[in-house]
């Protein structure tokens, strides 16, 4: 029976001024938040951070005493070793029934859930801090293990496979790989409820056709080229549509579901397949997160979310209907955009839209970054971290610095601004060590005679913007400086 208007108002109107006094009663009489509560959660990310790692990269001697050295009710126990012999650790806390087996790194360059499951660790070895009902929930009704780095020799590398190059998401039928074969032995002798498959993604995946990036990436992965769903990866989408209630309080619009075609070579999709309810978490980017701190905290305070509706079955209630809403992953960011550039061929005056990516070198224990333009035209449906409307500005080529400095550590960000500003993208050393890296927003030139450039795609871009004459921006290496209020932005490049 349909409710008249004016009686849905003096309900709605009663139920408030009935609920009013409610939230300071419950905190004056002692009931307890909701455990899930995402402030709570963020506080006690806030607490227990591993304070050790501030970087996403990291090495496997570095971190692993986080592993081994553990504290509380952590039994620790190798499981096998790499190829190149570094051992792999399992670690497993908690008493209760409900098995969950959670993995990450075996992509050694996707580290971003690896350091929320240090600070996981740190915040399940706490007590007497106000998270005690979490904490004590989870372990009374989960029985939790991790294999926090799966592919240690790729991880010190920094490369996606393991030191046979085989990727080890891709050899999960084969086995070739020691890692491969420890970490299907560990699920088989644990037989895992549910599983957490922790990786990271590019970052110019978008939540669906927007602006918004994919920040977290999810998917039941299927068990079957058709795709079907049995009680198993039902339990897997339930749990992702309580992950996402969570992340679209704390970051909205920030989640993308990620392609569930079957790949039948998958660690994943044949978890499902062999009986573990799989949840994927892809971490992607976020504004000006470079080094994926603020992603790191999303997956800390997910993950807790997970685990906490997990134990107390609330994932059980919700629709599948909400797992197919979640918006499929485009592909529609740059790290650059700059807009309605003006361009003349011959006596052929155009305008166009220029989107730039930039790629990662590893170079003396760091790396540096290689700007390009990746697409060039009507760039109408793709979208920039950086974004600039070029209307009305011209191009202008930059210049080498005359005089020649003795090193790089005789340029500092004030005189490369002033440079850059006196119309010179480049500098010359005399002496500088092979590839030596620096963070100096103007190209320096050692061997190379002239700084990379050109406006086509596949160039690394680098070009003055003017506005009547007066240099107003410089792309440098792919990166956007505004040459007025430049920002604080670590450049990434190498001496040439």
């Amino acid at each position: 029976m349909t409710v008249p208007y004016f009686k849905h108002r003096i309900l709605f109107f009663a139920l408030v001024i009935f609920t009013l006094p409610l939230a300071p009663a419950c905190r004056a009489s002692g009931i307890a938040e909701k455990p899930s509560n995402p402030s709570r959660l963020e506080q006690a990310y806030e607490r227990y951070k591993e304070a050790s790692i501030y970087e996403r990269r990291f090495k496997y001697e570095s971190v692993i005493g986080l592993v081994r050295e553990r504290k509380g009710n952590f039994e620790v126990q190798p499981v096998g070793k790499s190829v190149e012999g570094k051992t792999v650790y399992q670690m497993t806390t908690g008493t209760g029934k409900t098995k969950v087996m959670l993995w990450s790194q075996m992509h050694g360059n996707e580290s971003t859930a690896t350091m929320a499951l240090f600070d996981i660790f740190n915040f399940l070895e706490g007590k007497n801090d106000g998270f005690d009902d979490i904490r004590n929930t989870l372990l009374s009704k989960l029985t939790l293990r991790f294999i926090p780095m799966v592919n240690p020799d790729g991880m010190d590398q920094w490369i996606r496979r393991n030191a046979l190059d085989i990727d080890l998401n891709r050899d999960a039928l084969t086995l070739a790989s020691p890692e491969a074969v420890l970490l299907k032995n560990a699920r088989d002798e644990f037989s895992p409820e549910f599983g957490f498959n922790l990786h990271d993604q590019q970052i110019y995946y978008t939540a669906g056709e927007t602006r918004t990036p994919a920040t977290i990436s999810v998917l039941a992965p299927a068990f079957n080229f058709e795709t079907e769903v049995d009680e198993v990866r039902k339990r897997a989408m339930q749990v992702i549509v309580g992950m996402n209630k969570m992340m679209q309080e704390v970051a909205p619009g920030h989640v993308g579901k990620y392609d569930d075609a079957f790949e039948p070579r998958a660690f994943g999709d044949n978890f499902q397949k062999w009986g573990t309810s799989t949840i994927l978490i892809e971490s992607g980017g976020y504004p000006n997160d470079p080094e994926k701190q603020q992603i790191r905290k999303l997956n800390f305070m997910i993950m807790l979310h997970a685990l906490l509706e997990i134990a107390e079955q609330k994932y059980t209630s919700y629709s599948l209907d909400d797992y197919y809403s979640i918006p499929d992953n485009a592909t529609r960011l740059m790290d650059v955009v700059v807009r309605n550039l003006g361009m003349k061929y011959a006596d052929h005056e155009y305008k166009v839209d220029i989107g730039i990516r930039r790629r990662e070198t590893d170079a003396n224990g760091s790396f540096f970054v290689t700007g390009a333009i990746d697409d060039l035209g009507d760039l109408s449906i793709f979208y920039g971290y950086e974004e600039l409307d070029a209307s009305g500005l011209e191009i202008v080529e930059g210049k080498v610095y005359e005089l020649e400095f003795a090193s790089v550590s005789d340029i500092n960000p004030d005189k490369a601004l002033e440079l850059l500003n006196a119309g010179y993208l480049a500098v010359k050393v005399r002496e500088a060590q092979d590839r030596e890296l620096h963070n100096l927003p103007i190209w320096i030139l050692k061997t190379a005679k002239a700084y990379p450039k050109g406006l086509r795609t596949g160039n690394n871009p680098s070009f003055f913007l003017a506005e009547n004459g007066k240099l107003k921006y410089a792309i440098v290496n792919g990166y956007l400086i505004d040459l007025q209020k430049p920002s604080q932005t670590k450049l990434m490049m190498r001496v040439l």
